[in-house]
């Protein structure tokens, strides 16, 4: 499989090129900062110069072309602003959805949070960031793709365990990068997480069990 990611120096899609590059697969990681492409090709994955703020949806179609699938996994990050969550989690997500389906890619895997909701209320940053990754999932689930969109719970720096609690709603918890990590890469490889929105947390059950019986 080959599978490009956006925001390819963040720490979760640095863990995934790792987790597929082992794996075998192919993995292109578009970032922005020329600065972090031997961080990226010591993950085992090729960088690839896109801004997703600043390119078009032509010049971002043109940077995954040929991939099999698609892991949006971009973030304006903590400490920026309002404006910057609708620019990046909402319209990046949104057109590199449309530059995907312009490449002839049907899979699309979106990085989201749990909690997010295009109807959330508030005026805080955090507030904003639910709102911004709530309209994006709703709009890639009408976007026609072979959509998977994964909400983690409270990032955290922990070992992996391997285990998780995947579902519709699974309360409120942790899980480390690296845990969200492995649950993308098993999810690229699994038909039954085609279509679906689901969260996932620290469990009992390990990764890909956990995927089949959600």
């Amino acid at each position: 499989m080959e599978v490009a990611i956006a925001g390819g120096h963040g720490q979760i899609a640095l863990h995934l090129a790792r987790t597929l590059s082992k794996r075998g697969d192919g993995v292109r990681s578009l970032i922005r900062n020329p600065d972090h492409a031997d961080d990226i090709r010591e993950a085992g994955a090729e960088p690839v110069l896109c801004d997703l703020e600043a390119s078009d949806e032509a010049e971002i179609a043109n940077a995954i072309g040929g991939a099999d699938a698609v892991v949006f996994a971009a973030g304006a990050g903590p400490g920026s602003g309002p404006e910057r969550k609708w620019t990046v989690d909402y319209e990046g997500a949104v057109k590199l959805a449309a530059a995907t389906k312009r490449a002839g890619i049907e899979r699309y895997m979106i990085v989201s949070s749990m909690g997010a909701d295009p109807g959330h209320d508030g005026d805080d940053d955090f507030d904003v960031y639910l709102r911004a990754k709530g309209k994006a999932d709703a709009e890639i689930a009408q976007s026609g793709l072979q959509y998977t969109i994964v909400r983690p719970g409270m990032l955290t720096d922990d070992p992996p365990t391997g285990r998780v609690a995947v579902g519709e709603s699974v309360g409120r918890s942790e899980i480390s990068r690296e845990d969200v990590a492995a649950v993308l890469a098993a999810a690229l490889r699994s038909s039954e997480t085609i279509d679906r929105a689901f969260e996932v947390v620290k469990g009992e059950v390990p990764v890909e069990a956990a995927l089949g019986a959600a």
